[in-house]
């Protein structure tokens, strides 16, 4: 296939491009033709990932349709797709159309926004397909840029306060992971990814200022990258910034944060975290549990005293992350397949509920629970679509939401019992403000006059939908659709990761004796 890798990710920057270039104006006719450019440009990448899915062989746990380029220093420019990478491409190659199609009632810059979307789908799918941690890190850190720029210039009123707090966030994590990355560099010699993947970091234990460092180097360095990917997800307690985001957003921004960018996080744990510092994961794999049992719990209970419905469901994310990074730290084949499967069904699942938000708030141009009530009365078919993403996000058997919670429920409670006891709690706590708040837009009476006269979904708002809907009931009925893709890989990673502690305490019973 050439560079399919490539092309799918620089083809919304080309779009952007024309965009930038080719259009001008900003009336009327303009502003139609940039969304037009916007959606046909996302609906071509699309296609092409479909050429990179149909070329993929789930049986081969190594990286494919590689692509490699000299650049200047020794640099390299490499490309490359695996198992576990796959279905992250798809899920945002899926949702960029959905997403700009959700625009079409935006009238500000609307060249400007479309740019920003272009730009970012193509930062985002080069953090999933960049096998150089140069490249990597460049394509990690450029995508707050747009983002800062989606919530800084069309959201909110105080839109200026949460971009700046969203990326001096993410990007002082990632300060720590450079340097990290910098220190490999000087180890390994290489920041080509799969090299790393199997280079042995040193696993000493040293003291720095009296406290002893079990693990060692591995520790360290398991750390500053941590430091990085747990504001991403974002993990608690270092989540305070997504709310603040999500509040501000433009409706189109929150889908993408919520559905494609968290996503970021959880990708860094299972390409770096546990394939290349294995020791420094299971030394601090136990606080990654109860800090995730944690967030569970009190991002839920969070969640319940929230009178803004966006931020409900930004709590709610957080929440749902958590069952995330406990899959993954409990490092068995039940727990990170479940982590995989919940990002992918949670970046259908939020990115539904934020545009079922923004349904209603392109109407009556306000998010409070208060303000609404006894929707049913007048919009039947967005209380069907509101109530079916409402279920999913519970994790109602049938839907995808309970496939990723369950697996990754089975993986921890094999690990900790307790922390699995704990975060099942978590489960019940979802339903109680996913039904409160549902009950309280949606049901009742229709009592509120300025709501008398609210119409109910568009063809278009209809249409956004149904993939998401479909997707959501496929996955929930037939989870081997991403179960069989990731598998191998995840096999593979699982029991590399087992082989390199299993030696690393080999070594330490012989040193010991």
């Amino acid at each position: 296939m050439g560079n399919i890798l490539t092309l799918t990710t620089f083809l919304p920057l080309l779009g952007a491009i024309i965009l930038a270039l080719g259009l001008r104006g900003d009336d009327e006719a303009a502003q139609r033709n940039a969304k037009w450019v916007a959606l046909v440009t996302t609906a071509v990448t699309f296609i092409c990932s479909i050429f990179i899915l149909t070329n993929f062989d789930p049986a081969n746990t190594d990286f494919q349709l590689v692509e490699t380029t000299e650049w200047i220093f020794g640099l390299q420019y490499k490309m490359g797709v695996d198992g576990i990478s796959i279905l992250f491409v798809m899920l945002t190659t899926f949702l960029m159309p959905l997403v700009i199609a959700s625009c079409w009632n935006v009238t500000t810059r609307v060249k400007e926004y479309m740019i920003a979307f272009l730009i970012l789908e193509t930062l985002m799918l080069g953090v999933f397909l960049a096998l150089d941690l140069v490249l990597f890190y460049l394509f990690f850190e450029a995508g707050l840029i747009p983002m800062f720029l989606i919530i800084g210039i069309w959201g909110g009123k105080d839109r200026i306060y949460a971009s700046f707090k969203f990326f001096l966030y993410t990007f002082l994590g990632s300060v720590l992971m450079l340097v990290a990355m910098v220190a490999m560099f000087t180890e390994a010699g290489t920041t080509d990814i799969p090299t790393l993947m199997t280079h042995s970091f040193g696993t000493d234990n040293f003291s720095i200022l009296g406290i002893q460092i079990v693990g060692g180097m591995q520790t360290l360095l398991w750390l500053a990258f941590f430091a990085s990917f747990a504001v991403k997800m974002p993990m608690w307690p270092v989540h305070t910034w997504l709310p603040d985001a999500h509040v501000q957003a433009p409706t189109a921004g929150s889908v993408v944060l919520a559905a494609i960018l968290l996503k970021l996080g959880g990708y860094g744990f299972l390409r770096f975290s546990l394939p290349m510092f294995p020791v420094g994961s299971e030394v601090m794999g136990p606080l990654v549990l109860w800090l995730s049992a944690i967030a569970i719990v009190y991002t839920s209970l969070v969640a319940l005293a929230q009178s803004d419905m966006k931020k409900l469901i930004a709590y709610s994310s957080v929440a749902h992350m958590g069952f995330v990074t406990m899959g993954i730290f409990s490092a068995n084949q039940q727990g990170v397949d479940g982590a995989i499967f919940q990002m992918i069904s949670h970046g259908f699942i939020s990115g539904a509920l934020f545009l079922c938000v923004g349904v209603i708030y392109d109407r009556m141009h306000t998010r409070e629970i208060d303000a609404y009530g006894g929707l049913v009365n007048r919009m039947p078919a967005y209380a069907l679509i509101f109530l079916f993403f409402t279920m999913a996000n519970v994790g109602l058997p049938g839907t995808s939401g309970f496939i990723g919670e369950f697996l990754t429920l089975v993986g921890v409670f094999q690990v900790n019992t307790w922390v699995a006891l704990f975060a099942t709690s978590g489960v019940i706590l979802s339903a109680a403000y996913a039904l409160w708040l549902y009950r309280r837009v949606v049901l009742g009476d229709l009592i509120k006059e300025s709501l008398r006269s609210i119409t109910d979904m568009t063809g278009r708002e209809r249409v956004i939908f149904a993939p998401l809907v479909v997707m959501t009931l496929l996955l929930g009925v037939y989870p081997a659709l991403v179960l069989d893709m990731i598998g191998p890989s995840v096999t593979a990673l699982v029991d590399n990761y087992d082989t390199a502690l299993a030696a690393f305490h080999a070594a330490s019973q012989t040193a010991a004796n």
